[in-house]
């Protein structure tokens, strides 16, 4: 898995970069509050712009991407990032904070679906080995955002946004130079392939699974700063662990659940497991040294139901990866825009536990749609011979 060409680390180091931006504003996000004098809600809308426009976008990267080439959307995506990481750095309100991370979530939309079918293309070793590198670069990114985030913000607010504007400006010269090779004849996709490949039994079923996944995972990332009550460096070395938990199991821990009972079991174990901890955290709210250690041991769970899901997705159709990609993304994306304010509504009219809880019970819900699903899901633990002699027998059948 680690012997790569040069342009596959490029796209990688962009990846880890890419998603350091979905943690790096968790611990500052008090700091907002207090400095704009922004509410809680206010404040998790920078979350819920950002993924609501990249689920969004991600509809139409595919349509971009054919029609531009791989690397001019990978470098669209990146410029289009570190400018509106600039615009937050310098903006004055929440609200215009909130405009530019919408500008942010498409930049990123272009690039993180574009880079997923790039790496599984370009990598050796096969699309197993290849989804596990990238989701090496997601935990990667996801742990450092928070720590990075911590240290910049105990500086100013103002720091991780061009902490992260001057590392994706080293990134997009690394795939500007380093991502080569002949850009041959490309095959034009259409805007609505996407929407269309979510009619695909199992996909449709996979992204419905992954909205409600998304969900737990956000409210666990997006809501627990505000009730840990730690300054950013706290929160930072917090969300530290929690993204290497993530890191850990994504890279090594997945791999052998999946070779041991299949994509979706390992799914409908990691996904109770999830829920489970979520309800302990909601239990044990008022316990911060509880709530920090209900937050690493969910790291370890989502990070088997992320390379899970991402290799589910890949072996689900016999769709190009990237329309795959794009359509699957894009309704789960959404599931995380839809889980930050609702953690704060719920926490404002209710309690601190219910967010929690509530999360738990989204979790649940998509293990329901895995179990209840058994039979268009099959394809998802196919190995490539038992594709090629279903393919075949099809083909005999048809001849005969």
């Amino acid at each position: 898995m680690w012997k790569q060409p040069l342009p596959v680390w490029a796209i990688a180091f962009a990846c880890v970069v890419a998603f350091m931006g979905i943690g790096l504003v968790d611990p500052i996000l008090p700091a907002i509050a207090e400095q704009l004098h922004a509410t809680t809600f206010q404040s998790e809308l920078l979350f819920t712009s950002y993924l609501l426009i990249t689920g969004l976008a991600m509809l139409i990267t595919s349509f971009v991407s054919s029609r531009i080439g791989t690397k001019t959307t990978l470098m669209l995506g990146l410029g289009a990032v570190i400018v509106f990481a600039f615009l937050c750095a310098i903006s004055g309100s929440v609200d215009a904070m909130i405009g530019f991370r919408a500008g942010w979530g498409l930049g990123n939309a272009l690039f993180i679906s574009t880079a997923l079918a790039a790496i599984v293309g370009a990598a050796s070793g096969g699309t197993g080995r290849a989804i596990v590198l990238y989701e090496a670069a997601l935990g990667i990114g996801i742990a450092i955002g928070p720590l990075i985030g911590g240290l910049l913000g105990e500086i100013s607010w103002r720091g991780p946004f061009l902490g992260v504007t001057v590392l994706m400006a080293v990134a997009f010269v690394a795939i500007a130079v380093l991502l080569r090779g002949p850009q041959g004849p490309r095959e034009r996709i259409a805007l609505s392939a996407p929407l269309r490949a979510l009619g695909r039994p199992a996909l449709g079923l996979l992204a419905i699974a992954a909205l409600f996944y998304n969900i737990a995972f956000f409210i666990l990332l997006a809501y627990s700063p505000f009730p840990l009550g730690f300054g950013a460096m706290g929160i930072g070395y917090t969300f530290f662990g929690w993204g290497i938990a993530l890191a850990v199991t994504s890279v090594w821990l997945a791999p052998i659940v999946i070779r041991t009972w299949g994509r979706r079991i390992a799914l409908m174990i990691a996904l109770p497991l999830l829920a489970a901890d979520l309800v302990v955290a909601g239990f044990l709210v008022e316990h911060v040294t509880a709530l920090v250690v209900c937050i690493i041991v969910g790291g370890l769970f989502l990070g088997v139901c992320n390379t899970t899901l991402t290799e589910a997705v890949m072996e689900a159709t016999d769709l190009p990866r990237q329309i795959a990609s794009s359509s699957y993304s894009a309704v789960r994306f959404l599931g995380g825009a839809a889980a930050p304010p609702l953690a704060a509504w719920l926490g404002e009219a209710f309690s601190e536990t219910v967010p929690y809880l509530f999360a738990a019970a989204a979790a649940v819900i998509a293990t329901l749609v895995l179990a209840l699903a058994k039979r268009p899901l099959a394809v998802i633990d196919q190995s490539d011979a038992d594709r090629a002699e279903e393919a075949e027998s099809v083909v005999v059948g048809d001849a005969a």
